[in-house]
């Protein structure tokens, strides 16, 4: 009878346990959607704000416009203005992305010690500063200045997965982390159609990004009430990092590349990982790095190649990234999400394997036909890596240091998507597509190798 008692009574925990990580995965879901919906609006009206400083003659702008048609006739890209606004709009995404690396690591090793909901609410204050700027800004100054406050804001996404992480069961983990994936998905679909759609509605007189500046401030401001109400609290007082300072020494060493790849800031204190466990970890960040490296060079190219073979224009490409984000949606929510915990490691390298031939369709793509099936294969992998690599990181490291290890993630992919874009295009335009997709579609196999290195995780009190 008492047995019979203890097993309900544990039943009973487990299953509250249960609930309580489906309603922080809803609420962190829920929170990113709202979040990447606002920041999604811009993208699609990147090349006419560009367009609009160059009309104005804003000073700043056409110093840097310098600077970019060096580059352009460096790699011998044709003086066209389809590729010129690509270029321009890539190396912004790419102070983005650095500002990024260096904000991710600090706003993670904060959380390990005040806790990731303070901080969170912290990086949404940021990012509705941000969008204000965006909404006032007419000098392309003011609106660098609100790209570099987002930027460095934008650790609420390493803070989602750092909440996310600290869920006791891998399962759990694992689910969460896909789900942040659909989030991604869909609100890089939705948001740019809802961008592009109020930048065509614009009224006589109106500054035609101002619609879409105003929604991203709003979806800012609620999402940031949706957590002031919503999000509990992860990471108990009893599992935080002793002091600030412990956490900012770990930062530190997030901002050395070098030290990033050899996880140095969970190395310190008495919750170091194994060296096993530890070597896991390098590994883990090599190939999330090198996948993204390569994986954002393809993504930048992309439009290059659409145009220049095919010569899609804005709504064709739009409707080709739209076909991208709901395939991989739909793979997210159907089939990534219910990997099973351990599996994950085997699931990253079949879809490694998948873009090895997406990118030799796409690079050699003679018509439409064979570019969409490149494109549907590049999706589904798509959807399958990052996600399942997140969820084995996520279970690696102390409670007190889950923050670091998503930061140190989060700060590789960053560094990755800041140095891919600008090394692809001068490959591209220096030896051609093929030369481009082909060679990016072989080195794939290396991260494919490494993770075949990675050895069993051991358990750590």
């Amino acid at each position: 009878m008492a047995l019979r008692e203890r097993e309900t009574s544990s039943s009973s925990i487990k299953d509250k346990q249960e609930q309580n990580c489906s309603r922080v995965i809803t609420i962190v879901f829920l929170a990113l959607f709202i979040d990447l919906l606002g920041f999604a609006l811009i993208l699609p009206l990147f090349p006419s704000i560009l367009d609009y400083y160059s009309q104005t003659e804003d000073g700043f702008y056409l110093s840097l416009q310098r600077g970019v048609d060096w580059f352009a006739e460096m790699v011998g890209m044709p003086q066209e203005r389809k590729y010129n606004s690509v270029l321009f709009g890539g190396l912004i995404g790419s102070i983005f992305s650095m500002l990024q690396f260096f904000s991710s690591p600090l706003t993670g090793a904060v959380s390990d010690c005040l806790g990731r909901r303070p901080v969170m609410l912290v990086t949404v204050m940021g990012l509705i500063t941000s969008y204000a700027l965006w909404a006032a800004s007419r000098t392309f100054g003011v609106f660098l200045l609100s790209r570099i406050i987002g930027g460095i804001s934008k650790g609420n996404v390493s803070l989602s997965t750092a909440i996310i992480a600290d869920l006791h069961s891998p399962k759990a983990r694992s689910k969460g982390m896909a789900m942040i994936g659909v989030a991604f998905s869909l609100g890089f679909t939705l948001g740019p159609m809802i961008g592009a759609y109020l930048a065509m509605e614009t009224e006589k007189g109106e500054v035609f990004y101002l619609r879409s500046a105003l929604l991203a401030l709003t979806f800012a401001v609620a999402d940031l009430i949706f957590i002031f109400f919503l999000l509990p609290e992860t990471l108990p007082k009893e599992k935080r990092v002793s002091s600030v300072t412990s956490g900012f020494q770990a930062a530190v060493d997030l901002l050395s590349p070098l030290a990033l790849f050899q996880f140095s800031a969970v190395t310190r204190g008495k919750d170091s990982p194994s060296e096993e466990n530890l070597q896991n970890l390098k590994i883990l960040g090599l190939v999330y790095f090198l996948y993204l490296f390569l994986f954002s060079g393809l993504e930048y190219t992309l439009s290059f190649l659409t145009h220049q073979r095919f010569q899609f224009g804005s709504m064709q490409q739009g409707k080709m990234f739209f076909f991208i984000g709901i395939t991989m949606a739909v793979i997210q929510g159907g089939y990534a999400r219910r990997i099973k915990p351990g599996n994950e490691i085997r699931a990253v390298q079949r879809a490694i394997l998948l873009l090895i031939p997406a990118f030799l369709l796409i690079g050699w793509a003679a018509n439409v036909t064979m570019l969409s099936l490149g494109l549907l294969l590049y999706s589904f992998a798509a959807a399958i890596v990052i996600p399942c690599l997140s969820a084995v990181v996520s279970g690696y490291g102390a409670a007190s240091q889950k923050g670091r290890v998503m930061g140190i993630l989060r700060s590789l992919g960053a560094l990755a998507r800041a140095l891919g874009p600008i090394l692809s295009a001068t490959v591209y335009w220096l030896a051609g597509a093929e030369v481009c997709f082909t060679v990016c579609g072989a080195l794939f196999l290396i991260p494919f190798v490494l993770l075949g290195s990675t050895k069993r995780q051991t358990k750590e009190e």
